[in-house]
């Protein structure tokens, strides 16, 4: 079950509303006391409604998880739509400067700060979670995989594992390399990364492993490099069969 609600975040947009969706896993119905662990995702019209969908493709991950089983639930919130950059701009853990988009205030922590005291506290309240650590993750893909690997790596107390799909990992490498070595991490960290191999360049690639093993320094790392994969939901689609193993990989419930 898929349940869509309003929110809104006052310190990026005000009262502007954008949708929430909350997926509840088919055990969940059973109301025998269950609990089950939680999968933050950015970009979420992306993730379950073809409807929704930015380009009209999602990643179907609500037919994934009833087909399988899996107990787990997954809460996602829209992007900022701004096309002023609005949704770079809130998935960027610093500012950004390049000549393609120009100058771009990064306001990732206020993004950070919102989801884990506001929306994940309101998950918490309504949901049968397990709110600790160790049952807490995050995920995305293109920026938001940039923002999983920012928040797995900053906010390392509250996030044990993060899945980051095609990670933007050109904007501003040495920021980012930055902050991930100056993170206090957990040696129980754990972390899924891919690259599409149709969707970078050869020094996309060195970047992808470089980071890696920055992040293998620091925390169990899968990192894999997707045959024809590309930069797409039908793409990360795919990869859902390999990330969500991995960060529920060895759970104890």
């Amino acid at each position: 079950m898929i349940e869509v609600w309003d929110v809104t975040l006052p310190e990026l947009t005000g009262e502007e509303k954008r949708r929430a969706y909350v997926y509840l896993p088919l055990q969940a119905m059973y109301g025998d006391g269950q609990r089950f662990p939680v999968l933050y995702m950015f970009d979420g019209h992306n993730v379950f409604f073809n409807s929704d969908a930015t380009y009209g493709k999602s990643w179907g991950m609500g037919e994934y998880l009833d087909a399988h089983r899996v107990p787990l639930i997954v809460a996602a919130v829209e992007c900022n739509h701004d096309p002023n950059n609005g949704r770079i701009s809130e998935y960027a853990p610093y500012s950004l400067s390049s000549r393609y988009i120009g100058e771009v205030e990064g306001r990732g922590e206020k993004t950070m700060d919102w989801l884990i005291h506001n929306f994940k506290s309101e998950i918490d309240r309504r949901y049968p979670t397990i709110p600790d650590r160790e049952h807490t993750f995050i995920a995305g893909s293109s920026m938001g995989g940039l923002m999983s690997l920012y928040a797995v790596s900053c906010y390392n107390a509250v996030f044990s594992r993060a899945a980051a799909l095609s990670p933007s990992l050109d904007c501003e490498p040495k920021k980012l390399e930055g902050l991930i070595r100056t993170a206090v991490m957990k040696p129980d960290t754990v972390l899924y990364m891919d690259m599409g191999e149709m969707e970078c360049s050869r020094s996309g690639m060195q970047r992808f492993w470089h980071f890696a093993r920055l992040m293998a320094e620091r925390s169990r790392v899968t990192a894999r490099i997707v045959p024809d994969g590309r930069h797409c939901e039908a793409s990360w689609e795919k990869q859902i069969s390999f990330f969500l193993p991995t960060l529920l990989y060895e759970l104890e419930e």
